[in-house]
């Protein structure tokens, strides 16, 4: 006869066999076990003994955070250098000129597009609303024709206030706390020297990366394909390495300015067409010494196909390799950009540019602001980054430890 326990007892199984003694079991041992957490998916632990060690390293560490800092600031250089207001409050309107172009006609004039510098433009937005200004009054390209003294200029914080009476009694004022500050100074041109700093530094940094990571994936796929199949496609695939490597890039970039301007673009896919060529040695040695490893020969035999096995299983041991050589390949393609630039077989003519900067520099030995401020913004931005490389190369290193 079965017996029902009632909420709360404890549960009576029959006894299998007769005369064997009832299991009694507590409510909790009948039921299922409850199903294990849900574990979270994070670094493994290999991993995050890497981003420890990473962190550990201070100088890369700080290095990384620093110019990581600078570049994302950059992102944002028109809201912090530019000759148009942030924000603009006129006749109950509404409008952000840093964004948006918009025509004169707008504030009363006739011009396609508002000059914000200009005195009427200025008074007319005083009496009919306010705006909101960047820190720095001046973008790359802008033109300032009320110079304290002929261009190139030297620094505001380097005037006398008799040197600056002239523009400031334009403006109302008597000093020079009273004019737009030229932080760094002017080039040849009047152009302000920090804006162009600005700028320059973000195009050189977004050249660099785009040309790293697109030159990366292009060489680790060559050199997986190199190192992983060997025999006659790793002979042809080197033989081809060695002819195209040799050719000449920068007087390939000189020969091809002749006939193309030069631009953005045009200068990476001229660079693309060689730079992927540093890493392909790095990952086919990483194939050539894993693929008769014996996880490679049991994926082999369980009739996994050769993309898998490269992609899945060898690719994430060459990775490392990549990745601690990914911080150098950066620093050259900056450089290389800088190069270029300095030669004039760079980025269009008023572009803002580090490169350029050093060039007037050499042509200005008067003006000393400009050399110096291009050499020392590329010392320390090549810097940072070979700081940083050293640190990712000693965290995926086994044999450093940090304390």
């Amino acid at each position: 006869m079965n017996e029902v326990a009632r909420p709360g007892e404890s549960e009576v199984v029959p006894a299998p066999m007769p005369g064997a003694q009832p299991i009694v079991l507590r409510p909790d041992e009948g039921a299922p076990p409850p199903p294990a957490p849900v574990g979270r998916r994070g670094l493994s632990p290999l991993n995050r003994r890497r981003l420890d060690n990473f962190r550990r390293n201070r100088l890369g560490y700080g290095s990384f955070l620093i110019f990581a800092g600078l570049f994302i600031l950059s992102l944002f250089a028109e809201f912090i250098a530019n000759d148009r207001p942030i924000l603009l409050s006129y006749k109950g309107e509404w409008l952000v000129p840093v964004l948006v172009d918009y025509p004169e006609e707008k504030f009363g004039g006739f011009l396609a597009q508002t000059d914000y510098r200009s005195p009427e433009i200025r008074k007319e937005i005083a009496e009919n609303g306010w705006a909101l200004w960047p820190p720095i009054r001046f973008s790359y390209d802008t033109i300032n024709e009320d110079l304290p003294t002929p261009s190139p200029s030297p620094p505001t914080w380097m005037l006398s206030d008799a040197q600056c009476r002239p523009v400031a009694e334009k403006l109302g004022g008597t000093s020079c706390a009273d004019i737009p500050w030229h932080w760094l100074g002017t080039d040849n041109t009047t152009r302000d020297v920090l804006a162009r700093v600005i700028y320059g530094f973000r195009i050189s940094v977004l050249f660099g990366l785009i040309l790293a990571a697109i030159s990366s994936a292009i060489g680790v796929v060559a050199g997986a394909v190199q190192g992983y199949f060997g025999g006659w496609v790793d002979l042809a695939f080197q033989r081809f390495i060695e002819v195209w490597g040799g050719i000449p890039t920068l007087y390939l970039i000189i020969i091809i300015s002749a006939f193309i301007a030069p631009g953005f673009f045009v200068l990476l896919g001229i660079m693309l067409l060689f730079s992927w060529v540093s890493l392909v040695s790095v990952v086919r040695a990483e194939f050539l010494r894993a693929r008769n490893f014996e996880y490679v020969r049991a994926a082999r035999a369980l009739g996994l196909s050769n993309i898998r096995i490269m992609a899945v299983h060898l690719l994430p041991n060459a990775m490392v390799a990549t990745l601690t050589f990914l911080p150098f390949i950066l620093n050259g393609s900056i450089t290389t950009l800088t190069s270029l630039d300095f030669l004039g077989f760079g980025l269009p003519p008023g572009s803002p540019s580090l490169g350029e900067l050093l060039a007037q520099g050499k042509d200005n030995l008067t003006a000393p602001w400009l050399g110096l401020t291009g050499f020392l913004v590329i010392a320390v931005m090549l810097s940072l980054l070979v700081f940083a490389g050293e640190a990712v190369r000693d965290a995926f290193d086994p044999r450093k430890t940090f304390v």
